[in-house]
């Protein structure tokens, strides 16, 4: 025990040999315990600091023989007024490069441990250097403790897999725009402002992207019409995983946990579950040349992934690769999932570029991959979603294929690429719709996996908005600095005949009725569907599909536009309740073409211009089915669904399946303006020919059945 004075703001504290877990800053009775990794240092000092920043008033060696234990070194300060005071650590060491070694005396580290970070808390500002005088100097450093927070009776809504709807958005640009009447406009709060429009639209999960701590002005593009620096809006650049990201808190110096926590308590009231967008493949810290936040400088060689040269190897496209199955690693990967769980109540997961955390340490994939089988089998993860990007930079495509022990689900890129193909007309995609919007089973069903582990989706922050989709052929994306060479150049995009805007009425019109037959697609499929924030208001990109460096207008969502494309969002939030109110488009299994349980009818048919005769040729633009209404517990079976999609450039007419004592009803018809295009439930209209509908170019239909008007059925 040794006592401690040095310019200490207020009383000594006593110094104490510590324990080496937990890991981070631990406040314990009388005192703060520090503990941190790192095998191949030769010393490791840690620095106090006062709050409003300057030079250490301690700086603390740790010693070898009294501070370590095994490859954790630790210490524990009695009497510290820890609330106000933050830390770091300087870390020393062999600095070789070719062997891995990247210490740096003089750099000042964070914990990769912290729970949050001082100094971030302006957005846009400069805290750190970016050029290649010094790579090490910023300004971050690392708090002690978040507050008592008070959850009240906060309950997750462990909403099954199955009823889930997800809507993918992003903290700051859904709220930022001057149109989204929000008091706290671009945060954590101003999300919480919206969850009554999240409620209307009938959603019942956000997937928030990125909200760790991240640098946006790292990058150093300009807009090169304008000069205007870009920043990193998206944030897919993490500096430290369990620190929420300051600037997304009105309290930005130290109440960003706290505000967080409003915002999931606020969403779970609301029935609303939240996933975060974890980026567990790359860290911030880019390669050689880039910066030096934390794990470069603790121990290079351990958290990164490195050729026989010590170079970086580059899965992610960003520069290094997390080296995800390293024990400690894949222990810090999943001490930091369960604290989001535990300490911040989050429900689940989206693992970018989950393929990397099945890779070894050479980079080779693994079976089975170590991490990838912890979190599906950890205990306290046993309630929370876990959704894999299923591929990687480097190759790995895995959709269908991700080691998931009963547990993981997949962004389905597949059904992403068939049912934008068949949308554009393009030849062989009508056999494999039939796969997707049953819930993939030729990708899910052999690995025992179910249709809710397939999550649909058509667009998200990664390519063309929805309206974009269908107004584009090619990318557009030479303000983002890059010469227009960054984003994807396969989008399977068709503009309907001009590029870009237009005034012409019959392209507008084409535009929104493929739009619509997106989102009756989407929704009318099994497994899980995900909207892209904005695109039920038809918001466009201008053609940018790559729009991550746009803290801008681009990517701002502009609220007017749900009273100028009010129709198109009457028909989203239609079919979302539609979704909502049918449980035989909610699946637990996958369908049989069998009859269902206590009747005759199958739980689904397929059908082309004929009943049961469908058309699965090369050349067939046309789709139809029937989904059979199941027995209710009450009495009775629920209404059949019949749909059917027409691709083609020519009209073609469907003869309607008979089902015995009942008749077709029109639900949806997106050749239709609004509100015609949609009728609410009760509200069906009768059809004029029951036996046939003809369904225009670009187009579809969605039926639901009645009772027959026969008396003796009343």
């Amino acid at each position: 025990m040794t006592e401690y004075s040095g310019s200490s703001p207020e009383k000594p504290f006593i110094l104490r040999k510590g324990s080496p877990l937990p890991l981070g800053a631990t406040i314990i009775p009388g005192g703060v315990n520090f503990s941190i990794f790192s095998k191949n240092a030769v010393s490791v000092t840690l620095l106090l600091f006062r709050e409003n920043g300057g030079d250490p008033f301690a700086t603390l060696e740790l010693s070898r023989s009294e501070n370590k234990t095994g490859d954790v070194w630790h210490i524990q300060l009695d009497s510290l007024n820890h609330a106000n005071v933050l830390y770091a650590y300087r870390v020393d060491g062999p600095y070789d490069p070719k062997a891995g070694h990247r210490f740096d005396s003089d750099a000042i580290l964070l914990d990769p441990y912290a729970r949050s970070l001082a100094g971030s808390g302006k957005w846009g500002g400069r805290y750190a250097k970016t050029g290649p005088e010094d790579m090490s100097a910023h300004e971050l450093r690392c708090q002690i403790g978040t507050g008592s927070f008070d959850w009240k009776d906060d309950r997750p809504p462990n909403i099954p897999m199955k009823d889930l709807i997800i809507y993918e958005t992003h903290t700051r640009s859904f709220t930022r725009h001057h149109s989204s009447g929000v008091e706290n406009r671009g945060v954590f709060k101003g999300l919480i402002e919206k969850i009554p429009y999240l409620k209307k639209l009938g959603i019942n999960a956000i997937e928030l992207m990125p909200v760790h701590e991240f640098y946006e002005s790292e990058i150093g593009l300009s807009d090169p019409a304008t000069g205007k620096p870009r920043l990193n809006l998206w944030g897919y650049s993490t500096i430290s995983f369990f620190a929420p990201k300051a600037s997304y808190a009105v309290d930005s110096e130290g109440g960003q946990v706290n505000e967080f926590k409003e915002l999931i308590r606020a969403c779970h009231e609301a029935g609303i579950e939240v996933i975060l967008d974890v980026v567990f493949n790359h860290t911030a810290e880019g390669d050689e040349k880039g910066p030096v936040y934390s794990f470069k400088g603790l121990d290079n060689k351990v958290y990164y992934m490195l050729d026989e040269n010590g170079e970086y190897l580059n899965f992610s496209g960003c520069g290094n690769t997390i080296n995800c199955n390293h024990p400690v690693v894949r222990d810090m990967i999943r001490e930091c999932l369960r604290y989001w769980v535990t300490e911040t109540h989050v429900d689940g997961f989206r693992f970018d570029l989950a393929s990397i955390l099945g890779r070894g340490v050479n980079g080779e994939p693994l079976s089975p991959p170590p991490l990838i089988e912890a979190i599906a089998l950890d205990p306290v993860l046993a309630d929370s979603k876990l959704i894999a990007e299923a591929w990687d930079a480097g190759g790995l495509y895995q959709v269908g294929e991700f080691c998931a022990w009963g547990r993981w689900g997949e962004w389905n890129g597949k059904y992403r690429d068939n049912i934008r193909r068949f949308l554009k007309g393009d030849e062989g995609q009508a056999a494999e719709l039939a796969h997707r919007v049953s819930g993939s089973p030729d990708l899910y069903q052999s690995g025992g996996r179910y249709p809710y582990h397939s999550i649909n989706f058509i667009t998200c922050h990664d390519g063309f908005t929805l309206a974009d989709l269908f107004s584009y052929n090619e990318k557009h994306n030479s303000s983002n600095g890059e010469d227009n060479r960054d984003g994807e150049d396969s989008n399977f995009s068709y503009n309907q005949g001009v590029e870009g805007p237009t005034d012409d009425p019959e392209i507008q019109s084409l535009r929104l009725r493929q739009m619509k037959n997106a989102i009756v697609l989407l929704l009318m499929s099994q497994g899980v569907p995900m909207l892209y924030e904005a695109d039920e208001m038809a918001r466009s990109k201008n053609g940018n599909n790559n729009t991550w460096s746009h803290d801008d207008e681009l990517n701002w969502v502009d609220w007017s536009l749900l009273e100028k494309n009010a129709g198109f969002y009457r028909f989203v939030c239609g079919m979302v309740a539609f979704r909502n109110e049918s449980q035989t488009l909610r699946r637990a299994d996958f369908y049989t073409g069998e009859p269902m349980e206590g009747t005759q009818i199958p739980d689904i048919a397929w059908h082309g211009e004929k009943p049961d005769e469908p058309d699965w040729t090369p050349s067939s633009r046309i789709v139809a089915f029937t989904i059979g209404g199941p027995v209710k517990e009450e009495g009775g079976r629920a209404p059949d669904i019949y749909a059917a999609f027409n691709s083609g450039e020519d009209a073609v007419s469907f003869e309607l399946p008979v089902i015995e004592n009942r008749r077709w009803l029109q639900k949806v018809y997106t050749a239709l303006d609004s509100p015609d295009d949609f009728y609410e439930t009760g509200e069906e209209k009768e059809l004029i020919d029951g036996g046939y509908f003809a369904l225009p170019p670009k187009s579809s239909v969605v039926l639901v059945s009645a009772d027959s008007h026969d008396p003796s059925l009343q």
